[in-house]
């Protein structure tokens, strides 16, 4: 018989804790919302299916509207199959990229991950926790969550890394906490779930991600190094021809990467479409390059697995869609909004402080796919209200969910590691509260230094301006993209100049052209002949469109054709100035046509 895990048997103290905060939390919403709400929140902390939480409490919401013509229960249904949730092409990719995700954990990659990897960097100080960083950063990149990172990588570089001579709170603290690092870098799951919603160019996300995402990685690589330095870790020589040989035996496993981002950037195939691509690709070289799996033994079980995943988030996605519509319709952002300015938070720094509480609070309870959704309908009629940036607010809901998973007491990343390792969840607070740390100093960074999220795309933002300047109109997809807008479809200026320069987001009017002169527009005497002739009035000849004085009626005209004009035959023409068109007198126009006979006119 088999020894019990410790993770079998419920920690005394792990419990209060747990249930103090569920307790903490449940009345908060019930005194805020309600009854309904304490309830409905009550069950989700219990372990109620999110999905059914989620639709539950979307039809309560419209069955319980005021208004009965609301009361409907086929109010779910167009939401969940509209085409802007089930026409979109992220909601192929989730399926796909998880596949690619679980195919990976069940081969052999990892540890020919960790080999080049080793190869490369561990010779620097802290080598092999840099290594457990990179690689559990490449691994949640394609599985969009922590649990398949914390067991195929954690699991293989934990005896590793203790093997090694790292202390046992620190190695089991990255190996936790290094599960989310990947949320933070281009393709990333998350990522492309939020701009599906958002309806932001996931193109230009992957982009501006790569910056923030940097810097997270960059702050763990130095910790490492740190303890390394700290702890006196030995390390590795480099060795070029091991570095190479065990790039070259990775080399299949970089195909992905190179598969992906080739095909999108050169449009050649659209984001789903590349990710169909590379799942065959992985299940290629896994089973007939490599041989780790075969189809008979492995694809139906690892096919299983992935989908059954992947099927949770996209059902528990459309249920949180359902809710989000909701949301929208009864205007709770904007009473959101009008309490917070009640209360005097109508600073950005303020909002920012209170939106990451949220985001951490919200992660913490919710998986991530489900924290995004119902926070987006939230969040961002608060960020237009204070001009944050699109890309700036999206690296701030992604970090704050790598903060989540990790963060106690109902970190994700904690209790998968606690059953993973066989150890209390509570023993993993202590240990995971430095990598902690490090994710809430590089949110606080990119919170108050936006430019760090936007970086990247400023180039791109550019030419959008130059190309609406070229084309004289308002650069409607610049503004899209640097501020936040309450309509996608009618954007607005985002900058005081831009302000200024269109009024109300339209090109600004131009000063009208000023009609000619009546008392100074000339003609020559042969196209003024030509044109009393034809029977056309100075009007046809070019004159303003309305009738300037001087201009002649076709009564005026034939009178003066028959030799009565406007003026006495015997005033004398001006001495200096050509008559007006129309004004001439019966001497100038006997004149006028002596003149043209002697031209042989």
């Amino acid at each position: 018989m088999s020894t019990p895990l410790a993770s079998d048997s419920p920690d005394p103290r792990t419990a209060r804790i747990t249930f103090g905060f569920i307790g903490v939390t449940v009345a908060a919403l019930t005194a805020f919302g309600g009854v309904i709400v304490g309830l409905i929140a009550l069950l989700a902390l219990l372990g109620t299916p999110l999905f059914a939480v989620m639709g539950g409490a979307t039809e309560l919401a419209w069955l319980m509207d005021p208004d009965t013509t609301q009361q409907y229960l086929r109010r779910l249904a167009p939401e969940v199959f509209g085409s802007r949730f089930a026409g979109s092409p992220i909601l192929t990719t989730i399926p796909l990229f998880t596949f690619v995700g679980y195919t990976m954990a069940e081969s052999k990659t990892p540890e020919r991950l960790v080999r080049a990897a080793t190869s490369w960097v561990g010779w620097l100080p802290g080598g092999l926790a840099i290594v457990c960083v990179l690689a559990s950063a490449v691994f949640t990149l394609f599985t969009g969550g922590s649990g398949v990172t914390i067991i195929a990588v954690g699991g293989l570089l934990l005896p590793a890394l203790r093997q090694r001579g790292y202390s046992e709170k620190f190695a089991l603290g990255l190996v936790t906490t290094g599960g989310s690092l990947g949320l933070l870098l281009p393709y990333a799951l998350p990522l492309l779930v939020y701009a599906m919603v958002t309806g932001l160019d996931f193109q230009l996300v992957n982009k501006a991600v790569l910056a923030p995402g940097g810097l997270v990685l960059l702050f763990f690589v130095l910790y490492s190094g740190y303890i390394g330095v700290k702890e006196k870790i030995p390390r590795t020589p480099f060795d070029l021809k091991e570095a190479l040989s065990a790039t070259w035996a990775f080399k299949w496993e970089l195909g992905v990467f190179l598969l992906l981002v080739v095909g999108i950037k050169t449009t050649m195939t659209d984001i789903d479409e590349a990710a169909g691509l590379v799942a065959l690709y992985t299940l290629g070289i896994e089973v007939f390059i490599y041989k780790d799996l075969t189809i008979k033994r492995d694809l139906v079980r690892i096919a299983k697995g992935s989908m059954a995943l992947a099927g949770a988030v996209i059902l528990i996605l459309a249920m949180a869609n359902s809710l989000t519509y909701w949301v929208v319709d009864k205007k709770i952002p904007l009473r959101l909004i009008e309490a917070m300015l009640h209360l005097g938070l109508d600073k950005t720094w303020q909002f920012l402080i209170v939106m990451n509480v949220f985001l951490l609070v919200l992660g913490m309870i919710m998986d991530g796919f489900s924290a995004i959704l119902v926070a987006i309908p939230l969040i961002l009629p608060f960020a237009a209200h204070f001009g944050l940036g699109p890309f700036h607010v999206a690296i701030m809901f992604v970090l704050n969910l790598e903060l989540a998973f990790s963060c106690p007491p109902l970190g994700l990343n904690l209790f998968i590691a606690s059953f993973r390792f066989n150890r209390p969840v509570v023993s993993l607070y202590k240990l995971a509260m430095p990598f902690v740390g490090l994710l809430a100093l590089a949110l606080l960074i990119i919170t108050y230094v936006p430019h760090i999220s936007d970086v990247l795309v400023t180039d791109d933002i550019q030419e959008w301006r130059n190309k609406a300047e070229k084309e004289d109109r308002t650069p409607r997809e610049a503004w899209k993209l640097e501020c936040v807008q309450h309509d996608n479809s009618n954007p607005l200026p985002c900058s005081e100049a831009d302000k200024k320069k269109y009024p109300n987001g339209r090109m600004p009017e131009k000063a009208a052209v000023a009609a000619p002169d009546a008392g100074t527009t000339t003609m020559s005497e042969e196209d003024a002949l030509d044109a009393l002739l034809a029977g056309k009035g100075a009007k046809d000849a070019g004159a303003a469109p309305t009738k300037p004085a001087g201009e002649l009626t076709d009564d005026e005209m034939d009178a003066l054709l028959a030799g009565k004009g406007k003026k006495d035959a015997d005033a004398p023409p001006a001495p200096t100035n050509k008559p007006l068109t129309g004004n001439e007198t019966d001497e100038e126009l006997d004149r006028i046509l002596q003149s043209k006979t002697k031209d042989g006119g």
